[in-house]
């Protein structure tokens, strides 16, 4: 009896482990952003907005993927590395979430510009 309850703490400490390991979106500033692009170089840095949005302006170094392509999700598995954390933004932070969701189902480590590209201007500007 003494055995099967050590199987069961053990198990139920194991599994309580493994769930504090599950990913998930991590929401940042743009203020956070400026200082990962100055401190860590394996970051993707990844514009999801349109074409149109493109040509006012990007991030310096962004990766653009349309995430209203319908080809968003082959584009970006042949483009991003997922050894690499991938740092989603669009206009305002509603669509880089929809991206950031299906690269989170893709097994990427992903994070969401809260505000997006708006926030970034007001910020360097």
């Amino acid at each position: 009896m003494k055995f099967i309850n050590s199987i069961l703490i053990i198990t139920v400490l194991f599994l309580t482990g493994c769930k504090g390991q599950s990913k998930e979106i991590k929401n940042i500033t743009t203020s956070t952003l400026e200082t990962v692009l100055k401190s860590d170089s394996r970051i993707q840095l990844v514009d999801v907005r349109t074409p149109a949005e493109w040509q006012k302006g990007i991030i310096e170094n962004a990766i653009k993927i349309d995430v209203t392509s319908s080809s968003f999700e082959k584009e970006a598995l042949n483009l991003l590395d997922k050894t690499k954390p991938v740092y989603l933004y669009c206009r305002s932070g509603g669509r880089s979430m929809i991206a950031a969701e299906t690269l989170l189902k893709k097994g990427f480590e992903v994070y969401n510009i809260e505000g997006g590209y708006m926030q970034w201007q007001q910020k360097t500007n």
